[in-house]
Order: C-alpha cells, then structure tokens, then sequence
C-alpha cells in the first residue's frame, strides 16, 4: 500500500509562484509514474504533469508546459511541482496520484488517465488572486 502526502498550496498572487510536494510512503516499486492533477469548482478533474520513475520523462499538461515543472527525489520519494506564473485559471484542489507498476504495452497517453493511478493524496488548495 502506497500513501501520499501533499503540502505547499495556499494564496499567491497572479504571477506569483508556488512550489508543490507530495511525499510517497509504504511499499513502491521501480518504474511507475507519480502525477498531478488538478480540480476547480464545478469542473472535472484534469491532468497537470507526470514523471515516470524508471525513465525520469516528464510530461505536462499543454496549458501549464513552461509554467510548471515537475521533478523527485528519489531517495526521499518525493515528487515536486514548481509552479512559476501562475494564473487565476490555475486556482484549484491540487492532487498527487501515483501508480502501480507499469506494465504492458503503455498507450497514447496513458500518463493523462486517471485510471492509470491507484493511490491519490487529499488535496492541497492553491488560490491565485487576480
């Protein structure tokens, strides 16, 4: 059983910057992907980045590449989300999601499905005042 933990959010102003953890305890295994995602009032919940662990790829969402970046520690199992220029539109609850091993053939994609991630975190509230 894996468990996660998510800390940094709060209230920044537009353009401002927040950095996002989400620490992963329990029992994980060597190539999966932690992610997050992100959901506002009223909308449903969308992808934000992943990294898969057996490769270090990133991938990211069209509306924050270049705004947000993802990165880990490995040793702490702990994923970030650096979030650089932030926007009003980027106000939401922000969820860490991890999976559980990879395997088979990974489809286009596969890293935007929520179904492809078995453990969620609780959520951290980031707020961007216009």
């Amino acid at each position: 059983q894996v468990q996660l933990v998510e800390s940094g959010g709060g209230l920044v102003q537009a353009g401002g910057s927040l950095r996002l953890s989400c620490g992963a305890s329990g029992r994980t295994l060597s190539d999966y992907v932690m992610g997050w995602f992100r959901q506002a009032p009223g909308k449903e919940r969308e992808f934000v980045a992943a990294i898969r662990w057996g490769t270090g790829n990133k991938y990211y969402e069209d509306s924050v590449e270049g705004r947000f970046t993802i990165s880990r520690d490995t040793a702490k199992k702990t994923v970030y989300l650096q979030m650089n220029s932030l926007k009003p539109e980027d106000t939401a609850v922000y969820y860490c999601a991890a999976s559980q091993p990879l395997r088979g053939v990974l489809r286009s994609g596969w890293y935007r499905m929520m179904s492809t991630y078995d453990y969620w975190g609780q959520g951290t509230q980031v707020t961007v005042s216009s």
